[in-house]
């Protein structure tokens, strides 16, 4: 299967694109768009019945945007669902994972700081991403 790679400008000061395309038309686990001097910008697709892995970030602290489909985010054991334009923020040190309880991909824009993955980063399944994160 082909993936059409969206049009994204690339520059050294900005991101400009429409990420909310960006979001929907991608279809891997997590795809790095933008990485900035403290920040990154990152699309993910969780499929239905799926989940981000339980994961802490010790120094970073990550905002994710529900751009479609139904979930719930697992904050420190405390569930919380979320839809369409919900935002979930994790603090630093903070246990967490998002579970895609709908029945179609569970579409996020997410922002990491300081970035937390290397620039340009595509795992094509969890299962790649957590075999990068243990090596």
């Amino acid at each position: 299967m082909k993936h059409k790679r969206p049009h994204i400008e690339k520059n050294e000061q900005f991101f400009e694109g429409d990420i909310k395309k960006i979001a929907m038309d991608n279809e891997f686990f997590r795809r790095v768009i933008y990485t900035g001097p403290r920040c990154q910008l990152a699309v993910m697709s969780i499929p239905a019945g799926g989940d981000s892995d339980e994961e802490i970030h010790a120094n970073a602290d990550q905002i994710a945007f529900i751009v479609d489909g139904e979930g719930e985010a697992v904050l420190n054991g405390r569930v919380q669902p979320g839809e369409k334009h919900c935002v979930i923020f994790v603090t630093a040190g903070t246990r967490h994972h998002v579970r895609n309880t709908g029945y179609r991909a569970l579409k996020l824009v997410t922002v990491y700081a300081p970035p937390g993955h290397a620039d340009g980063t595509v795992h094509h399944t969890k299962e790649e991403a957590m075999q990068e994160e243990h090596a």
